[in-house]
């Protein structure tokens, strides 16, 4: 049933726009309409990117307290509760294809969360989202196949250089690979989560795979944390960070990539770096150097251009 139910969700997502524009030739309200039901998807993922890292500049004022971590058990904790109690899953019913998927999304989760916070606690919040963003952006070309976004993945890959300075070493190196291996995980989540929001229904899976990526932490965020983790406002903040920066913006992801391709969303993640260093600005005054937005404009340019692309290409077929 949920298969069935939910499966045929990004079909008609697809085949809508064609649909739309072909009726809007002939009057204005449907093309309205159709602009606007396109554009409610890309609102959806705005709205997730500024919930996620004005969240995750709150984790990081967080890890004194707690550590990395330890932030990372709190949020995944706390937001597996949270789905628990809202959706209350469905544990019966699902094929060992269903669960297969769920775990791997949890696997891509946790990893995801785990390796950002381990760079973000090493490097400045920005330029740790930029090379993050790399992931989703390597997933877009790889699934378009088009040559033109090779040349604005190497745009991108340009500004990321840039940001670099020729050699990681100016950012620690151990932080710049945390952010990259982010990155691989992050392209992961966004190929698991959109399978997931075809096999189940609302957020259920999503609610199971969040406690997937909780019990994997967890050992991690004791070991690390131990009694701190149970201090009221280091938990309230977790609390925060969690609704922050997994609850909130992982169902509106989720709720996007029904109606969205994964490799237009995975486009869309690169204005991410942008809302990440103006939350490192406005809350861990993390001021960047011209340089430094040079490179975050070259990456975010180069994605967008990489949308641009693909749009045109999807008119033309």
């Amino acid at each position: 049933m949920n298969d069935q139910g939910t499966a045929a969700e990004p079909a008609a997502a697809v085949a809508v726009p064609e649909a739309v524009t072909a009726l809007g030739e002939q009057g204005g309200p449907t093309r309205a309409g159709g602009r606007r039901a396109a554009l409610a998807p890309v609102a959806l993922v705005v709205a997730g990117g500024l919930s996620v890292q004005f969240g995750s500049a709150v984790a990081v004022l967080l890890m004194p307290r707690a550590g990395a971590l330890g932030v990372v058990t709190l949020r995944l904790a706390v937001a597996a509760l949270v789905l628990l109690v809202v959706c209350r899953p469905k544990l019966r019913g699902h094929s060992r294809a269903d669960w297969g998927t769920v775990v791997a999304f949890g696997v891509a989760m946790g990893g995801m969360n785990t390796l950002f916070y381990q760079a973000a606690d090493r490097i400045p919040l920005g330029a740790a989202v930029t090379l993050e963003v790399l992931g989703p952006l390597a997933l877009s070309v790889f699934a378009s196949r088009r040559l033109v976004n090779v040349l604005w993945a190497a745009l991108a890959l340009g500004g990321v250089l840039l940001l670099s300075g020729g050699g990681f070493d100016r950012l620690d190196p151990v932080g710049a690979a945390y952010a990259l291996g982010a990155g691989v995980m992050w392209a992961a989540y966004i190929v698991f989560s959109a399978r997931t929001g075809r096999r189940f229904p609302q957020a259920d899976g999503l609610a199971m795979a969040m406690v997937v990526a909780a019990v994997l932490s967890l050992p991690l965020g004791i070991m690390e944390s131990g009694s701190k983790l149970l201090v009221p406002s280091t938990l309230g903040l977790g609390a925060a960070v969690a609704l922050l920066s997994s609850v909130l913006p992982y169902t509106l992801e989720l709720m996007a990539l029904r109606r969205l391709p994964a490799p237009t969303f995975a486009i869309l993640m690169s204005l991410e770096p942008a809302i990440a260093a103006a939350a490192g600005f406005l809350i861990l005054d993390q001021a960047l150097s011209t340089t430094d937005a040079l490179a975050i404009a070259l990456v975010i340019g180069a994605s967008m251009g990489a949308v641009r692309s693909q749009v045109r290409g999807a008119g033309k077929r």
